[in-house]
């Protein structure tokens, strides 16, 4: 059989032709090819809707029931719930019944909200009318009705209603002009080109008589690249191939700008598009508390299997007398007696599971998601994080990972726009090793541009200034920036100085437009590329230009860019830009030597550094160079390496011009975060793209490293010299020298550590030497560990993600954290624990593929030092009071047993059983682990050694976890016998009841339960009030109302008969037990018994072993009350600069004078 004409069969049918070949073949405007060309093959492709909802009307149940009881504490619920059903067990199934439905509900409808919020943006975007083509005119559409091949006019201001090939403009040249801020945050105009074969297609008239088809790579989420090529019919004539790239492609959710129109045709549409394809969710990342808290929940699992295994065996050795065994007042039926004994006893342990089960916190978990949810809002809503400049604050694009913030061990962070402002300003250039600095002072005069360009001689020679002349065209051609001739802002047009119009330039790059701003001040001014010819205005006012042929993009492997152009003269020239590892060893000719000292000395500065070469090409040698870019362009398969190949061998044999050296400035308080991070004891690594002598100036000047460090290079310099092995071994041995000479209160040296991107490689490669003690990575990890920073450079985008891999991978499987703002930092911020992106001048997808956003590097230190701690503290106090006040209420049940004979008799109601968790003891501890904060806000930001006393899941560790289930068990049996005393001695009355004689109370299974329970309530809210620091209103009223709801209730359930229950068992219990004054007695003592322990335990610790936490706390009190003393002295001119005065001393923490 032919299995192509089964696959063909399948793709007509079926949509998804892309998911059997590499390509598809797109028919602009549905036009069949001449009959001549490839055989016509439609292929069916998703419609241009766009769905981001999970849900539909009809799925929504099913789905989200599927998914909720994926999670193993619901699962295990539902369980116990059907158990309840089946077998005949001590308590209602709506004991367990009713808590899962409650979190299963307030879970569905927090969902189906987001959902349908989901659901009405989707209808939003799906009905916006689209333009359409259809024979030779313009139809009105809606764009969920798009297809692939239509052929639409989009006009100025307008949104790309799908992933779009240009075919014609408004413009003359065929180009027209995009911003894509909704994609990746770039708020520049960036270039888009027509094929110079369709450009001629002005109408829709013209447009409709086009044959032609476009062949391309199937959808890929990479926004930067497209690789495809279009086939254009003409009568009697071979069609005419052309290449297609990224810069032919418009992408859904992109602008049009200072266009008036364009045609294009659909390429991807609906969930094919780039855009959509990036909506695709990230790997879910698990912060350290939720580790946690299954294992909790398994510990306190296989208690309750204990529990009931316990109860289990030691009912069948009651049971072992008859008299036990069938009581007179309790006979078994004909049934239960025929049961192997095996059923009955595993019947009995399921109802002994049911019986115990509420040891299982169900509701823990809805309200750990309703306080990451809540509490994300509070970093969205702090003032300190907004920053004026960019009109932004923080943002939160997950809430899972809030409590990590207060558990970050590592740092990384990159360097050019996020430890500095990414605000380029160029300082000087140099040609041949002469120093050219715009707008020098000579003799205490500030020379113009044209009479300081050399500095050095007034009169250069022949050469010289041939050199000089090819320099500043080289900067002033090869770019991408775009030129703006005026700009209008709040009306007023700008651009217009002194009666001649000036330009403004806008590029995605600031270096590349700090070079040109540079070069406008020497003399040389790039005015505008226009018919593909750039024209340059030089020194002597004369316009020059040239015509461009090629431009060779800059990537990040080959860290540079080139052009090609032809002068007036006829003269072909190659001018590249980049980085000196990849021009020096390109170059043939020139000042090697002068032009390298001065680079180096520049980034010692700190700046920033480029090479400028060029090369002069033949007719014959620009022919070949033609021929090589073409063949690569047109490649559908592999076109990056056809196309690096072809660079490759373009760019060589280079005369060297010069260098430039350009300054970005640190961003403020960046000095200041770091510091305070590294006293926090968090370790800060640098790791950046840039040359290690510039990165070096950055890490001194933020303070990562200090003049007293001392610095360990692990650089292919280095390795050059000695081999890799013999330098990790010496610094090995330097490192550990040290920390063994620390152990003898020797003053301990501090260490930084400089790797580059070349040995980093070769210490990640796996080598027959690297195997036992010689493994290279531990002895890295050995090395890195003992120093307080390190700084990689040189660094690949997929080389940060691989060091943040190694340190999570780590023996001590440390916290990470990594924050950066351009898109080569992405693969860093999904690797680490927590991901953190700058919206900066790089653009948003560092923002949009992080866990969290800032404005700033400043912001960090809060974010960290202040919303992490509280965040950590708020939730580690939630998970273990969870368990502890179950522990507290299931326990009497546990002891209850040994006094009812192990009948399975409940202790509590089944109304106190159901609401214990719902309605009496959940609201106080969701508000506290909102709004607790045990120290002031200022104390925690001067004060970052704070961070440690919560660092390394301090708070939720084995001793700590143990600690609150040994005092649950303690207060527990403490309520059971407390209570049981009091019952103690019992008497008959008159009407044959029993009455206790300490109480004179009557007594009773639900009296009695309904004492334990009422110590019960009242221990464990006034425990969490014990607890709480930060004392407000809010605090007081739900505390106190809990407290208050629990009475209320009590009293309308016992107190009236309700209609629908089959049973009036607490009729009348709760008020009789409060009729007796030593009940009341009996249950003050109770409670002050429970708490004594935990208070006595806290008073000698904080007196006695108080941590930095408790010293900070009493400081901050001291500092609080003296400001509270001196308020009125300093307030008696009762004016607003009085009361400014007062605060400022309040946030400074310093008394007043």
């Amino acid at each position: 059989m032919d299995f192509s004409v089964l696959r063909n069969l399948i793709s007509r049918y079926c949509a998804g032709e892309e998911y059997w070949v590499d390509s598809r073949t797109v028919y602009i405007g549905h036009k069949e090819p001449p009959p001549a060309a490839e055989a016509y093959i439609p292929q069916r492709y998703p419609d241009n809707r766009i769905v981001s909802s999970k849900y539909t009307l009809w799925n929504f149940i099913p789905k989200n029931l599927f998914e909720q009881f994926r999670r193993i504490a619901n699962f295990y619920f539902l369980l116990i719930f059907l158990v309840q059903l089946i077998i005949d067990t001590p308590t209602s199934p709506v004991t367990s019944g009713l808590p899962l439905f409650f979190v299963i509900t307030v879970t569905a409808i927090k969902q189906g909200y987001e959902d349908w919020l989901r659901h009405k943006a989707d209808c939003s975007i799906n009905e916006c009318p689209v333009d359409m083509v259809q024979q030779g005119t313009v139809v009105r559409t809606q764009s969920s009705k798009l297809r692939v091949g239509d052929v639409v006019m989009v006009r100025e201001d307008e949104t790309f209603p799908c992933d779009l090939i240009l075919l014609s403009s408004s413009r003359g040249d065929g180009t027209c002009y995009v911003t894509t801020t909704s994609l990746d945050g770039e708020s520049s105009h960036k270039t888009y080109y027509a094929v110079p074969d369709t450009m001629a297609f002005k109408t829709e008239q013209e447009l409709d008589s086009l044959h032609a088809t476009i062949e391309c790579e199937q959808p890929q989420p990479d926004l930067y690249k497209f690789v495809g090529r279009i086939n254009i019919y003409k009568e009697r004539e071979d069609p005419i191939a052309r290449p297609l790239g990224a810069e032919n492609l418009l992408l859904r959710g992109a602008t049009l700008k200072n266009t008036g129109h364009i045609y294009a045709v659909a390429i991807y549409t609906g969930m094919d598009t780039k855009m959509a394809l990036n909506y695709q969710s990230k790997s879910q990342k698990r912060s350290a508390v939720e580790k946690s808290m299954n294992a909790f929940l398994i510990v306190y699992l296989c208690i309750l299997i204990s529990k009931a295994v316990i109860n289990t065996v030691l009912k069948y050795a009651w049971q072992w007398s008859a008299d036990h065994d069938e009581p007179w007042y309790n006979h078994r039926t004909e049934i239960d007696r025929e049961r192997h004994v095996v059923i009955r006893a595993f019947t009995d342990f399921l109802a002994f599971m049911v019986l115990f089960n509420y040891i299982i916190p169900v509701s823990m978990y809805v309200t750990v998601e309703m306080q990451k949810f809540l509490g994300s809002y509070f970093i969205v809503w702090d003032k300190d994080m907004y920053d004026e400049e960019l009109g932004v604050g923080a943002q939160v694009n997950t809430s899972d990972l809030n409590e990590e913030l207060g558990q970050v061990e590592y740092v990384f962070t990159d360097k050019t726009g996020t430890l500095t402002e990414n605000n380029m300003e160029f300082i000087e250039c140099c040609v041949d090793g002469h120093v050219y600095i715009p707008h020098a002072i000579c003799n205490g005069q500030i020379l113009s541009a044209a009479s300081s360009i050399d500095m050095i001689d007034s009169s250069p020679g022949g050469y010289r200034r041939e050199h000089e002349d090819l320099f500043f065209r080289a900067l002033c051609l090869c770019h991408t920036v775009q030129v703006k001739e005026e700009e209008t802002v709040d009306s007023i047009k700008r651009g217009i100085h002194l009666g001649k119009p000036t330009s403004f330039y806008i590029s995605s790059s600031p270096d590349e437009v700090a070079l040109v701003e540079g070069m406008k001040r020497l003399g040389y001014t790039y005015l505008r590329l226009k018919d593909s010819h750039m024209e340059i205005l030089n020194k002597d006012d004369e316009i020059e230009r040239f015509e461009l042929l090629h431009v060779l993009n800059f990537d990040s492997v080959r860290r540079r860019m080139s052009v090609i152009v032809k002068s007036s003269s006829g003269e072909y020239l190659l001018f590249c830009k980049g980085a000196d590892t990849s021009i020096f060893p390109r170059v043939v000719s020139g000042k090697v030597e002068q032009v390298r000292a001065r680079v180096e000395q520049n980034a010692v500065e700190g700046l920033r550094t480029l090479c400028v070469a060029y090369r002069s090409l033949s007719p014959a040698e620009y022919e070949e160079a033609c021929h090589q870019l073409s063949d690569a362009k047109l490649a559908l398969k592999d076109r990056e390496q056809w196309l690096a190949q072809a660079y490759d061998l373009i760019e060589r044999d280079f005369t060297l011009l010069g260098a430039t050296a350009v300054e970005d400035r640190l961003q403020e308080k960046a000095a200041d975060t770091i510091e305070s991070l590294q006293k926090a004891g968090m370790k800060v690594w640098v790791l950046t793209g840039d040359k290690m002598e510039t990165a070096a100036a950055t890490c001194y000047a933020s303070k990562l490293f200090r003049r007293s460090t001392q610095i360990l290079e692990l650089t292919k310099k280095r390795t050059e010299e000695q081999s890799l092995h013999d330098v990790l071994f010496d610094l090995s041995r330097t490192v550990l020298r040290q920390r063994s000479l620390s152990g003898l209160s020797v003053e301990c040296q501090d260490y930084g550590l400089i790797i580059d991107g070349a040995t980093l490689s070769a210490v990640l490669k796996p080598s027959p030497e690297s195997s036992g003690s010689g493994n290279y990575r531990e002895i890295f990890l050995e090395i890195s560990r003992n120093c307080s920073a390190v700084l990689c450079c040189r660094m690949a985008p997929l080389q940060k993600a691989q060091i943040v891999k190694l340190i999570k991978a780590s023996k001590e499987h440390p916290i990470t954290l990594a924050i950066g703002d351009g898109a080569n930092d992405v693969s860093m911020i999904l690797e680490a624990h927590v991901g953190i992106g700058i919206m900066g001048k790089e653009g948003r997808q560092a923002a949009r593929n992080s866990d969290y956003a800032i404005p700033k590097f400043k912001h960090l230190k809060k974010m960290l030092l202040v919303h992490g701690h509280f965040y950590y503290i708020r939730i580690a106090e939630l998970v273990q009071y969870f368990f502890y006040k179950n522990v507290c209420f299931i326990f009497p049940q546990f002891l209850y047993q040994f006094f009812c004979g192990f009948s399975q008799q409940p202790l509590y109601d089944t109304a106190y059983l159901t609401l214990y968790n719902i309605s009496f003891t959940s609201l106080p501890i969701l508000l506290y682990s909102l709004i607790e904060k045990h120290i002031s806000i200022e104390m925690l930001k001067r004060d970052p050694t704070l961070y440690r006393d919560v660092a390394k899941n301090a708070l939720l560790r084995w001793p700590v976890f143990l600690y609150w289930t040994c005092l649950g068990l303690f207060n527990a049996c403490i309520f059971f016998f407390g209570a049981y005393f009091l019952f103690d001695n019992t008497t008959f009355t008159s009407n044959g009841q029993l009455m206790t004689t300490n109480t004179q109370m009557m007594f009773g299974n639900w009296t009695f339960g309904t004492l334990v329970f009422t110590v019960l309530v009242f221990t464990v809210t006034l425990k969490l009030a014990l607890d709480t620091h930060h004392w407000t209103w809010i605090n007081h009223f739900v505390i106190w109302g809990s407290l208050l709801f629990y009475v209320i209730f009590s009293l309308l359930w016992g107190g009236i008969i309700w209609p629908f229950l089959n049973y009036q068992r607490m009729y009348y219990v709760f008020m009789q037990m409060l009729s007796s004054g030593p009940a009341w007695l009996g249950i003050i003592l109770l409670i002050t018994i429970s708490l004594l322990p935990d208070v006595v335990k806290k008073v000698l610790c904080r007196t006695l072993w108080p941590t930095a936490t408790e010293r900070a706390q009493d400081i901050d009190k001291l500092l609080q009350s003296s400001v509270a003393e001196l308020t009125p002295v300093s307030s008696r001119p009762s004016g607003p600069s009085s009361k400014r005065k007062s605060t400022s001393h309040l946030h400074l923490g310093v008394p007043g004078p």
